[in-house]
Protein backbone atom coordinates (compact mmCIF):
# COMPACT_ATOMS: atom_id res chain seq x y z
CA UNK A 1 0.00 0.00 0.00
CA UNK A 2 1.35 3.35 -0.82
CA UNK A 3 2.39 6.17 2.06
CA UNK A 4 1.10 9.06 -0.49
CA UNK A 5 1.32 11.97 -0.08
CA UNK A 6 4.91 13.06 0.42
CA UNK A 7 6.24 16.20 0.91
CA UNK A 8 8.69 17.67 -1.94
CA UNK A 9 11.87 18.05 -1.14
CA UNK A 10 13.48 21.97 -1.27
CA UNK A 11 9.42 23.27 -1.40
CA UNK A 12 9.00 26.74 -0.03
CA UNK A 13 5.49 26.18 0.77
CA UNK A 14 3.04 23.81 1.41
CA UNK A 15 3.51 21.17 -1.20
CA UNK A 16 2.36 16.93 -0.97
CA UNK A 17 3.10 14.67 -4.17
CA UNK A 18 0.93 12.28 -4.87
CA UNK A 19 3.98 10.50 -6.42
CA UNK A 20 7.65 9.53 -5.43
CA UNK A 21 9.87 12.26 -6.32
CA UNK A 22 12.80 9.69 -7.19
CA UNK A 23 10.92 8.75 -10.10
CA UNK A 24 10.08 12.66 -11.37
CA UNK A 25 12.62 13.62 -14.02
CA UNK A 26 14.71 16.27 -11.86
CA UNK A 27 13.74 19.19 -14.27
CA UNK A 28 9.98 18.75 -13.23
CA UNK A 29 10.98 18.65 -9.65
CA UNK A 30 12.78 22.14 -10.08
CA UNK A 31 9.80 23.26 -11.68
CA UNK A 32 7.62 22.73 -8.93
CA UNK A 33 10.06 24.49 -6.23
CA UNK A 34 9.67 27.10 -8.23
CA UNK A 35 6.38 27.09 -8.17
CA UNK A 36 6.42 27.10 -4.77
CA UNK A 37 8.35 30.26 -4.20
CA UNK A 38 5.95 31.99 -5.84
CA UNK A 39 4.46 34.64 -2.91
CA UNK A 40 0.77 34.44 -3.83
CA UNK A 41 0.79 30.53 -2.91
CA UNK A 42 -0.65 28.38 -0.54
CA UNK A 43 -0.43 25.09 -1.35
CA UNK A 44 1.05 23.31 -3.95
CA UNK A 45 -0.33 19.49 -4.73
CA UNK A 46 1.56 17.44 -6.99
CA UNK A 47 -0.52 14.56 -8.91
CA UNK A 48 0.98 11.09 -9.70
CA UNK A 49 1.18 12.02 -13.84
CA UNK A 50 3.57 14.56 -13.01
CA UNK A 51 5.81 15.07 -15.50
CA UNK A 52 7.54 18.85 -17.07
CA UNK A 53 5.75 21.56 -18.60
CA UNK A 54 6.06 25.17 -19.81
CA UNK A 55 6.37 27.20 -16.70
CA UNK A 56 4.17 25.18 -15.09
CA UNK A 57 4.56 21.50 -14.13
CA UNK A 58 1.79 19.26 -15.80
CA UNK A 59 -0.15 17.81 -12.56
CA UNK A 60 -0.05 20.12 -10.83
CA UNK A 61 -2.97 22.12 -9.01
CA UNK A 62 -1.97 25.45 -7.82
CA UNK A 63 -4.12 26.99 -4.58
CA UNK A 64 -3.18 31.17 -4.80
CA UNK A 65 -4.30 33.74 -3.47
CA UNK A 66 -5.52 36.81 -5.03
CA UNK A 67 -3.42 36.12 -7.99
CA UNK A 68 -3.21 33.50 -10.90
CA UNK A 69 -0.98 32.26 -13.15
CA UNK A 70 -1.94 31.56 -16.74
CA UNK A 71 1.01 28.96 -17.38
CA UNK A 72 -0.69 27.13 -14.81
CA UNK A 73 -3.92 26.67 -16.73
CA UNK A 74 -1.61 25.96 -19.91
CA UNK A 75 -2.38 27.14 -23.62
CA UNK A 76 -5.07 24.60 -24.34
CA UNK A 77 -7.46 26.48 -21.96
CA UNK A 78 -10.50 24.24 -20.76
CA UNK A 79 -8.96 20.90 -22.48
CA UNK A 80 -10.58 18.03 -20.87
CA UNK A 81 -12.79 14.84 -21.47
CA UNK A 82 -15.96 13.67 -22.52
CA UNK A 83 -17.80 10.02 -22.21
CA UNK A 84 -20.71 8.42 -22.66
CA UNK A 85 -21.93 4.71 -22.19
CA UNK A 86 -23.95 3.09 -24.60
CA UNK A 87 -26.80 0.49 -24.87
CA UNK A 88 -24.14 -1.77 -27.41
CA UNK A 89 -22.18 -4.91 -26.02
CA UNK A 90 -19.10 -6.29 -26.86
CA UNK A 91 -20.69 -9.18 -28.73
CA UNK A 92 -23.02 -6.46 -30.88
CA UNK A 93 -19.55 -5.60 -32.50
CA UNK A 94 -17.85 -6.66 -35.85
CA UNK A 95 -14.56 -8.17 -36.00
CA UNK A 96 -13.43 -5.28 -37.74
CA UNK A 97 -13.95 -1.91 -37.10
CA UNK A 98 -12.31 -0.24 -39.34
CA UNK A 99 -15.51 1.29 -41.08
CA UNK A 100 -16.67 2.53 -37.81
CA UNK A 101 -13.20 4.44 -37.39
CA UNK A 102 -14.11 5.41 -41.03
CA UNK A 103 -17.16 6.64 -40.65
CA UNK A 104 -16.19 8.92 -37.35
CA UNK A 105 -13.41 9.98 -39.38
CA UNK A 106 -15.74 11.67 -41.82
CA UNK A 107 -17.98 13.49 -39.52
CA UNK A 108 -15.03 15.16 -36.64
CA UNK A 109 -12.47 16.84 -38.77
CA UNK A 110 -9.01 15.72 -37.01
CA UNK A 111 -5.53 17.29 -36.67
CA UNK A 112 -5.51 20.86 -38.59
CA UNK A 113 -8.57 19.97 -40.60
CA UNK A 114 -11.35 22.07 -39.49
CA UNK A 115 -15.63 21.75 -40.40
CA UNK A 116 -16.39 23.70 -43.89
CA UNK A 117 -18.26 26.05 -42.24
CA UNK A 118 -20.63 25.19 -38.90
CA UNK A 119 -20.80 21.83 -38.28
CA UNK A 120 -24.43 20.52 -39.49
CA UNK A 121 -24.73 19.58 -35.74
CA UNK A 122 -24.77 22.83 -33.95
CA UNK A 123 -28.14 24.04 -36.10
CA UNK A 124 -29.81 20.75 -35.75
CA UNK A 125 -29.63 20.05 -32.00
CA UNK A 126 -31.59 22.58 -30.18
CA UNK A 127 -29.10 22.41 -26.85
CA UNK A 128 -25.75 22.84 -28.59
CA UNK A 129 -27.44 25.58 -30.96
CA UNK A 130 -28.28 27.66 -27.76
CA UNK A 131 -25.12 27.44 -26.41
CA UNK A 132 -22.85 27.81 -29.60
CA UNK A 133 -25.22 31.19 -30.02
CA UNK A 134 -24.43 32.29 -26.30
CA UNK A 135 -20.54 32.21 -27.18
CA UNK A 136 -20.25 32.91 -30.83
CA UNK A 137 -22.50 35.89 -29.93
CA UNK A 138 -19.38 36.58 -26.81
CA UNK A 139 -17.11 36.49 -29.01
CA UNK A 140 -16.58 40.18 -29.34
CA UNK A 141 -16.19 40.29 -25.64
CA UNK A 142 -12.60 38.74 -25.64
CA UNK A 143 -10.16 41.21 -24.58
CA UNK A 144 -6.73 39.54 -25.85
CA UNK A 145 -4.85 42.06 -27.64
CA UNK A 146 -5.38 41.10 -31.63
CA UNK A 147 -7.75 38.53 -31.25
CA UNK A 148 -10.61 40.01 -33.46
CA UNK A 149 -9.37 38.11 -36.49
CA UNK A 150 -9.60 34.55 -35.38
CA UNK A 151 -13.67 34.42 -35.01
CA UNK A 152 -14.24 32.61 -37.77
CA UNK A 153 -11.86 29.60 -36.93
CA UNK A 154 -13.99 29.72 -33.44
CA UNK A 155 -17.46 28.60 -35.83
CA UNK A 156 -15.20 26.07 -38.24
CA UNK A 157 -13.19 24.51 -35.45
CA UNK A 158 -16.11 24.06 -33.01
CA UNK A 159 -16.69 20.22 -32.92
CA UNK A 160 -12.95 19.04 -34.26
CA UNK A 161 -10.29 17.09 -32.89
CA UNK A 162 -7.02 18.60 -33.20
CA UNK A 163 -3.78 16.26 -32.54
CA UNK A 164 -1.26 15.73 -30.50
CA UNK A 165 -2.75 13.55 -27.59
CA UNK A 166 -6.37 14.45 -28.62
CA UNK A 167 -8.37 11.33 -29.19
CA UNK A 168 -11.74 9.25 -29.62
CA UNK A 169 -12.18 6.10 -29.08
CA UNK A 170 -14.72 3.26 -28.83
CA UNK A 171 -14.11 1.13 -24.97
CA UNK A 172 -15.69 -1.78 -23.39
CA UNK A 173 -15.86 -1.71 -19.67
CA UNK A 174 -15.50 -4.97 -17.79
CA UNK A 175 -19.08 -6.04 -18.30
CA UNK A 176 -18.61 -5.51 -21.53
CA UNK A 177 -20.76 -2.38 -22.14
CA UNK A 178 -19.54 -0.20 -24.90
CA UNK A 179 -18.47 3.32 -24.23
CA UNK A 180 -17.38 6.64 -26.26
CA UNK A 181 -15.38 8.79 -25.56
CA UNK A 182 -13.00 11.71 -26.57
CA UNK A 183 -10.48 13.89 -25.57
CA UNK A 184 -10.16 17.78 -26.22
CA UNK A 185 -9.93 20.81 -25.98
CA UNK A 186 -10.64 24.96 -27.02
CA UNK A 187 -8.92 24.23 -29.99
CA UNK A 188 -6.78 27.31 -31.52
CA UNK A 189 -8.69 29.77 -29.76
CA UNK A 190 -8.14 28.93 -26.69
CA UNK A 191 -4.41 28.80 -27.53
CA UNK A 192 -4.17 32.19 -28.77
CA UNK A 193 -6.24 33.79 -25.86
CA UNK A 194 -3.23 31.75 -23.16
CA UNK A 195 -0.30 33.19 -25.64
CA UNK A 196 -1.61 36.86 -25.16
CA UNK A 197 -2.42 37.07 -21.70
CA UNK A 198 0.99 35.47 -21.08
CA UNK A 199 2.98 37.69 -22.59
CA UNK A 200 0.82 40.77 -21.33
CA UNK A 201 1.64 39.08 -17.43
CA UNK A 202 5.52 38.71 -18.45
CA UNK A 203 5.80 42.89 -18.96
CA UNK A 204 3.83 43.69 -15.84
CA UNK A 205 6.82 45.01 -12.89
CA UNK A 206 5.38 42.33 -9.88
CA UNK A 207 6.83 39.53 -12.35
CA UNK A 208 10.25 40.80 -13.11
CA UNK A 209 12.06 38.79 -10.47
CA UNK A 210 9.69 35.80 -10.42
CA UNK A 211 12.59 33.03 -10.74
CA UNK A 212 11.01 31.84 -13.64
CA UNK A 213 9.24 34.72 -16.06
CA UNK A 214 6.89 31.74 -17.68
CA UNK A 215 5.26 31.78 -13.72
CA UNK A 216 3.90 35.46 -14.39
CA UNK A 217 0.79 35.88 -12.66
CA UNK A 218 -2.11 38.54 -12.90
CA UNK A 219 -3.41 39.92 -9.50
CA UNK A 220 -6.64 40.58 -8.45
CA UNK A 221 -8.30 44.02 -8.47
CA UNK A 222 -6.41 44.68 -11.46
CA UNK A 223 -7.66 45.53 -15.09
CA UNK A 224 -5.06 42.23 -16.22
CA UNK A 225 -6.76 39.80 -14.04
CA UNK A 226 -10.49 41.00 -15.22
CA UNK A 227 -10.09 40.70 -18.60
CA UNK A 228 -7.81 37.22 -18.62
CA UNK A 229 -10.11 35.62 -16.41
CA UNK A 230 -13.15 37.13 -18.70
CA UNK A 231 -11.78 35.19 -21.74
CA UNK A 232 -10.59 32.44 -19.63
CA UNK A 233 -14.02 31.43 -18.73
CA UNK A 234 -15.46 31.80 -22.28
CA UNK A 235 -12.50 29.53 -23.54
CA UNK A 236 -13.46 26.73 -20.87
CA UNK A 237 -17.06 27.08 -21.84
CA UNK A 238 -15.81 26.88 -25.50
CA UNK A 239 -14.06 23.93 -24.82
CA UNK A 240 -16.93 22.44 -23.25
CA UNK A 241 -18.71 22.68 -26.08
CA UNK A 242 -16.28 21.29 -28.76
CA UNK A 243 -16.29 18.30 -26.82
CA UNK A 244 -20.02 18.20 -26.75
CA UNK A 245 -20.17 18.93 -30.55
CA UNK A 246 -17.65 15.96 -30.97
CA UNK A 247 -19.76 13.98 -29.23
CA UNK A 248 -22.63 14.88 -30.88
CA UNK A 249 -21.12 13.87 -34.27
CA UNK A 250 -19.81 10.41 -33.14
CA UNK A 251 -22.83 8.97 -31.98
CA UNK A 252 -24.59 10.12 -35.36
CA UNK A 253 -21.27 7.90 -37.07
CA UNK A 254 -22.50 5.07 -34.15
CA UNK A 255 -26.33 5.32 -35.08
CA UNK A 256 -24.98 4.62 -39.10
CA UNK A 257 -24.03 1.60 -38.08
CA UNK A 258 -25.85 0.28 -35.16
CA UNK A 259 -29.29 2.38 -35.81
CA UNK A 260 -31.05 1.45 -32.38
CA UNK A 261 -28.42 2.55 -30.19
CA UNK A 262 -29.56 4.52 -27.70
CA UNK A 263 -27.16 6.42 -24.90
CA UNK A 264 -26.53 7.05 -20.72
CA UNK A 265 -25.83 10.13 -19.36
CA UNK A 266 -22.46 12.04 -20.42
CA UNK A 267 -19.35 12.68 -18.27
CA UNK A 268 -17.86 16.30 -18.67
CA UNK A 269 -14.35 17.20 -17.12
CA UNK A 270 -11.79 19.97 -17.69
CA UNK A 271 -8.30 19.26 -17.03
CA UNK A 272 -6.71 22.35 -17.38
CA UNK A 273 -8.73 25.26 -16.16
CA UNK A 274 -9.68 27.44 -13.00
CA UNK A 275 -11.99 27.65 -10.36
CA UNK A 276 -12.29 30.27 -7.04
CA UNK A 277 -12.67 27.51 -4.17
CA UNK A 278 -13.27 27.45 -0.41
CA UNK A 279 -10.94 25.10 1.94
CA UNK A 280 -12.10 25.68 5.47
CA UNK A 281 -11.59 29.62 5.72
CA UNK A 282 -9.38 29.92 2.56
CA UNK A 283 -10.27 31.24 -0.46
CA UNK A 284 -8.35 30.78 -3.08
CA UNK A 285 -7.82 30.33 -6.55
CA UNK A 286 -7.17 27.15 -7.89
CA UNK A 287 -5.94 26.07 -11.10
CA UNK A 288 -5.25 22.56 -12.35
CA UNK A 289 -2.59 21.76 -15.08
CA UNK A 290 -3.00 17.98 -15.94
CA UNK A 291 -5.70 17.36 -13.09
CA UNK A 292 -9.62 16.92 -12.63
CA UNK A 293 -11.46 17.90 -9.58
CA UNK A 294 -12.31 15.12 -7.58
CA UNK A 295 -14.66 16.57 -5.41
CA UNK A 296 -16.86 14.23 -3.49
CA UNK A 297 -18.94 12.49 -5.88
CA UNK A 298 -17.82 13.90 -9.09
CA UNK A 299 -17.70 11.78 -12.27
CA UNK A 300 -14.26 12.02 -13.80
CA UNK A 301 -11.98 10.54 -16.95
CA UNK A 302 -8.19 8.93 -16.36
CA UNK A 303 -7.18 8.05 -20.04
CA UNK A 304 -4.12 6.22 -20.67
CA UNK A 305 -2.49 6.41 -23.88
CA UNK A 306 -3.55 4.47 -27.17
CA UNK A 307 -4.12 1.07 -26.63
CA UNK A 308 -3.58 1.59 -22.95
CA UNK A 309 -7.34 1.80 -21.40
CA UNK A 310 -9.06 4.44 -19.17
CA UNK A 311 -10.91 4.38 -16.11
CA UNK A 312 -13.87 6.25 -14.74
CA UNK A 313 -12.99 7.61 -11.47
CA UNK A 314 -15.73 8.72 -8.31
CA UNK A 315 -13.87 12.13 -6.27
CA UNK A 316 -13.73 11.26 -2.89
CA UNK A 317 -13.62 15.09 -2.11
CA UNK A 318 -10.07 14.87 -0.54
CA UNK A 319 -9.36 18.79 0.79
CA UNK A 320 -5.74 17.57 1.67
CA UNK A 321 -4.74 16.52 -2.05
CA UNK A 322 -7.77 20.13 -2.93
CA UNK A 323 -10.47 17.89 -4.44
CA UNK A 324 -8.16 16.76 -7.63
CA UNK A 325 -6.52 13.90 -9.01
CA UNK A 326 -4.49 13.00 -12.52
CA UNK A 327 -5.95 13.81 -15.86
CA UNK A 328 -4.18 10.09 -17.18
CA UNK A 329 -1.05 8.55 -17.47
CA UNK A 330 1.59 11.13 -17.86
CA UNK A 331 4.49 11.05 -20.06
CA UNK A 332 7.46 9.56 -19.36
CA UNK A 333 9.61 10.89 -22.30
CA UNK A 334 8.70 13.52 -24.75
CA UNK A 335 7.31 13.43 -28.04
CA UNK A 336 10.78 13.65 -29.96
CA UNK A 337 12.65 11.16 -27.57
CA UNK A 338 9.54 9.07 -27.87
CA UNK A 339 10.43 9.35 -32.30
CA UNK A 340 13.82 7.99 -31.41
CA UNK A 341 13.42 5.15 -29.35
CA UNK A 342 10.60 3.59 -31.19
CA UNK A 343 9.58 2.08 -34.85
CA UNK A 344 6.50 2.16 -36.49
CA UNK A 345 6.81 -1.62 -35.66
CA UNK A 346 6.57 -1.22 -31.81
CA UNK A 347 3.79 0.93 -32.18
CA UNK A 348 1.89 -1.83 -33.93
CA UNK A 349 3.14 -4.23 -31.23
CA UNK A 350 1.85 -1.88 -28.45
CA UNK A 351 -1.45 -0.94 -29.88
CA UNK A 352 -2.54 -4.89 -31.10
CA UNK A 353 -6.29 -5.73 -31.17
CA UNK A 354 -7.01 -1.64 -31.39
CA UNK A 355 -8.27 -0.09 -34.58
CA UNK A 356 -6.52 2.79 -34.95
CA UNK A 357 -3.29 4.75 -37.16
CA UNK A 358 -0.14 2.82 -37.18
CA UNK A 359 2.05 5.17 -38.79
CA UNK A 360 5.14 7.14 -38.28
CA UNK A 361 2.79 10.48 -37.99
CA UNK A 362 1.80 8.91 -34.67
CA UNK A 363 4.58 7.46 -33.10
CA UNK A 364 5.07 9.78 -30.47
CA UNK A 365 1.69 8.99 -28.87
CA UNK A 366 3.22 5.49 -28.96
CA UNK A 367 2.10 3.65 -25.45
CA UNK A 368 5.89 3.20 -24.17
CA UNK A 369 6.10 6.75 -24.45
CA UNK A 370 3.62 6.96 -21.56
CA UNK A 371 3.43 6.20 -17.80
CA UNK A 372 1.89 2.89 -16.50
CA UNK A 373 -2.00 3.58 -16.08
CA UNK A 374 -2.62 1.27 -13.57
CA UNK A 375 0.40 2.67 -11.13
CA UNK A 376 -0.76 5.92 -11.65
CA UNK A 377 -4.08 4.94 -10.75
CA UNK A 378 -3.02 2.99 -7.84
CA UNK A 379 -1.35 5.70 -6.71
CA UNK A 380 -4.56 7.77 -5.79
CA UNK A 381 -6.66 5.54 -5.22
CA UNK A 382 -5.08 3.39 -2.31
CA UNK A 383 -3.45 4.01 0.85
CA UNK A 384 -3.86 6.64 3.53
CA UNK A 385 -4.69 9.27 1.48
CA UNK A 386 -7.46 8.78 -1.59
CA UNK A 387 -8.07 10.91 -4.11
CA UNK A 388 -11.20 9.06 -6.41
CA UNK A 389 -12.29 5.26 -6.32
CA UNK A 390 -12.70 3.37 -10.00
CA UNK A 391 -16.23 2.93 -10.97
CA UNK A 392 -15.18 1.47 -14.46
CA UNK A 393 -11.95 0.37 -16.20
CA UNK A 394 -12.26 0.63 -20.14
CA UNK A 395 -10.52 -1.20 -22.80
CA UNK A 396 -9.76 0.15 -26.42
CA UNK A 397 -10.84 -1.19 -29.39
CA UNK A 398 -10.75 1.85 -31.71
CA UNK A 399 -9.09 5.38 -31.60
CA UNK A 400 -9.08 8.10 -33.43
CA UNK A 401 -5.76 10.42 -33.68
CA UNK A 402 -5.46 13.49 -35.22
Amino acid sequence: MNEFPVPLPGAHTDTLMWANPEEVEPAALEQLRNISRLPWIEKLRVMPDVHLGKGATVGSVLAMRDAVSPSAVGVDIGCGMAAVQTSLMLEDLPDSLKSLRSSIEEVVPVGFNAHNGTADVLHSDEALRREATRLFSAFSTLRAPNISDRESRVHTQCGSLGSGNHFIEVCADDESQIWLMLHSGSRNIGKEIAERHIATAKTLEHNLDLPDRDLAVFLAGTAEMEAYLNDLYWAQDYARLNRATMMALVKSALRRHFPSVHFGSEVQCHHNYVAQETYGDLEVIVTRKGAIRAGRGDLGLIPGSMGTGSYVVRGLGNEQGLCSASHGAGRRMSRNAAKRAFTTDDLAEQTAGVECRKDRGVLDEIPGAYKDLRTVIEAQSTGRSPLVEVTAHLRTLLCVKG
